[in-house]
């Protein structure tokens, strides 16, 4: 089983990228929570690896840091409904600290806005993976700070606000990395809102 990739990023694409080591080009399929992140192409990528092998496929999926990859084996190994596909949408849209605060707070009409996501399937999300959260650490930003609860506030707001959850969280996230982590949920709603 592989653990991680590590090599020249060769293409980015929606949801997919492709790694070059040793002469040969590995695609890998990841949320777009971690091909924003991505360097720019011809530089070094390292991507922590789910493998998920069938009798019809054979696919590799990323993510920047091992607990984005042990959330998404999680949600497909213990969320009945919830296949690979599905589970890289929810992160394509959600950054971690927001599901995982989601699913602490149970918090399922946020998960359910995510596309393909009903009540249901929230609801399932939240008593399946409740109480696995405390495996799974908080994602670190590069300053080494967790993110507070300000974050999560900021995120909620926004989607009460009308915006999109995808868009609420990539503009919180946007606001913690140019104001900072110490950043007040009133300074990141200001901040999504003039952007």
């Amino acid at each position: 089983m592989l653990s991680y990739i590590e090599g020249i990023l060769m293409e980015v694409g929606l949801l997919r990228t492709v790694i070059g080591v040793g002469g040969l080009g590995y695609q890998v399929n990841a949320p777009l929570t971690t091909i924003e992140k991505l360097p720019k192409i011809g530089d070094i990528a390292k991507l922590y690896l789910s493998e998920i092998i069938r009798e019809d496929q054979h696919d590799l999926y990323g993510f920047l840091t091992k607990n984005e990859r042990d959330f998404f084996e999680l949600m497909t190994s213990k969320v009945k409904g919830i296949g690979p596909k599905i589970a890289l949408n929810i992160m394509s849209r959600l950054s971690l600290n927001t599901l995982k605060s989601a699913i602490f707070s149970r918090d399922t009409a946020l998960l359910s806005q995510c596309h393909g996501i009903g009540k249901k399937t929230a609801e399932r999300i939240v008593i399946e993976l409740g109480d696995k959260m405390d495996s799974i650490s908080p994602a670190l930003p590069a300053s080494g700070i967790i993110p507070s609860d300000a974050a999560q506030d900021a995120v909620h707001a926004l989607v009460s606000l009308g915006y999109k959850p995808a868009e609420a969280d990539k503009c919180v996230r946007n606001g913690l990395a140019k104001i900072g982590e110490s950043a007040s949920s009133e300074e990141l709603i200001k901040y999504a809102l003039k952007s």
